[in-house]
């Protein structure tokens, strides 16, 4: 019996008894549907982390606190004594660091803002005026803070473009108005103009004001030693060639901040763009490979299910076993149609998900304003072959059951 008349009886056996056949391949089904659309998801989620972090404007190097691991591209650890305005002063220093033209220190934390009878939860962020400059980004409507505004600490606000929208719903002019954050008050100076979102961040979320007034007034940032903490530095590169230089005199002007031996390791960690792309890619991509493990091993229940069908449809058709070998049929014959039965029945299941997964990346796509899933053809191959290769492994068992079954025993079977 050839390939071509194995599969024609195989899929004569499934439309014989289509709800059993459709249970079977129900784990297949939900196994590759779940793979499609959570690795289509990830690959979303990556496009949406690089996006976000290109928005941030050219040529940048960002430093945080603790250190990267060695050899690891993950998540920033905690560590070491910090980050302070101290090191955002040193950095700015053209003297030792000149391949950088510009340094913003950056503080943020979350917080509920009240406008007489509006309220909406946000970033706050203090910054520079410089940030402006770095990012691009600049007031559609009144200005933004000057360095005056720093120095002394002034309870001045700029918001974005959504805050906006939460808060003056009915569209009112709002320069010169009062918000309320932490019980503290503050003018509003000025409106962003609208930056879009580019991820799960929206860039309009958020008030930005003098990073004195978030570190004095609002979010107590003082060390025992005196010196304001800080969450993070963006440093713009005056040459985007000279980014390892720019990177070396960082480096060493940090390490002489913060006191550290030639024996020592860092206590920050500099990186580029690309790397800071490639470290929250990376931990998409972990989350993403975790998540299809998880969907997959319903595919691995799925193919129990067939083998377990599989082993039943043995039984019930041993006295045709039986008739088969007793006109010619050879073992591998019979070995070979069950085989083939197994895998037609996984691929159909396969082909099923397949459709099912790409249709539910298209619904996430269709109802999410940041995400956009990305069907990745390497799953889709990945998924496809591996249910062909479990309903190939899971019938062997029933395959070679039925292989050895003695043809006068068969032909005696009730």
């Amino acid at each position: 019996m050839n390939l071509r008349e194995s599969i024609r009886l195989a899929l004569v056996g499934l439309t014989i008894n289509k709800l059993r056949s459709f249970l079977t391949m129900l784990g297949i089904i939900i196994g590759v549907a779940a793979v499609i659309t959570l690795v289509s998801v990830g690959r979303g989620v990556e496009a949406v982390v690089v996006s976000e972090f290109e928005g941030l404007g050219n040529n940048l190097l960002f430093v945080f606190p603790g250190e990267v691991g060695p050899g690891q591209r993950g998540p920033i650890r905690a560590g070491g004594s910090g980050l302070t305005m101290h090191d955002a002063a040193a950095l700015s220093d053209p003297v030792r660091v000149p391949d950088v033209g510009l340094i913003v220190p950056g503080y943020e934390r979350p917080a509920i803002v009240i406008q007489g009878r509006h309220e909406t939860r946000t970033t706050i962020s203090g910054t520079t005026p410089d940030f402006t400059t770095l990012r691009d980004f600049y007031p559609a409507l009144g200005d933004f803070f000057n360095e005056q505004d720093v120095i002394s600490g002034s309870r001045v606000a700029v918001i974005g473009n959504t805050v906006y929208e939460a808060l003056y719903p009915d569209g009112a002019y709002p320069i010169g108005t009062t918000i309320r954050i932490n019980n503290v008050n503050f003018r509003i100076i000025g409106v962003m103009e609208e930056k879009g979102g580019s991820g799960f961040n929206d860039q309009d979320d958020l008030i930005l004001m003098p990073i004195s007034t978030a570190q004095q007034r609002l979010f107590p940032a003082r060390r025992a030693d005196g010196k304001l903490r800080i969450d993070v530095i963006y440093a713009q590169l005056v040459d985007e060639n000279r980014q390892d230089a720019a990177i070396a005199e960082m480096a060493l002007t940090l390490r002489e901040q913060h006191n550290i031996s030639f024996r020592d390791e860092d206590d920050f960690s500099i990186l580029s763009q690309a790397e800071l792309i490639g470290a929250f890619s990376q931990i998409t991509g972990v989350l993403t490979i975790f998540l299809a493990v998880i969907a997959g091993i319903s595919l691995l229940v799925g193919g129990i299910g067939i083998m377990n069908i599989m082993l039943v449809s043995v039984t019930e058709r041993t006295r045709e076993i039986g008739l088969r070998k007793a006109v010619g049929a050879k073992q591998q014959d019979i070995l070979a149609q069950f085989l083939v039965e197994a895998v037609v029945l996984s691929s159909i299941g396969g082909l099923i998900g397949l459709g099912l997964g790409s249709l539910g990346s298209v619904i996430i796509g269709r109802f999410s304003d940041v995400l956009q899933p990305a069907l990745a053809w390497d799953s889709v191959a990945l998924a496809v072959l591996f249910s062909a290769g479990v309903g190939l492994f899971f019938g062997i068992y029933p395959a070679s059951q039925a292989a050895r079954l003695n043809p006068i025993e068969a032909l005696r079977y009730e």
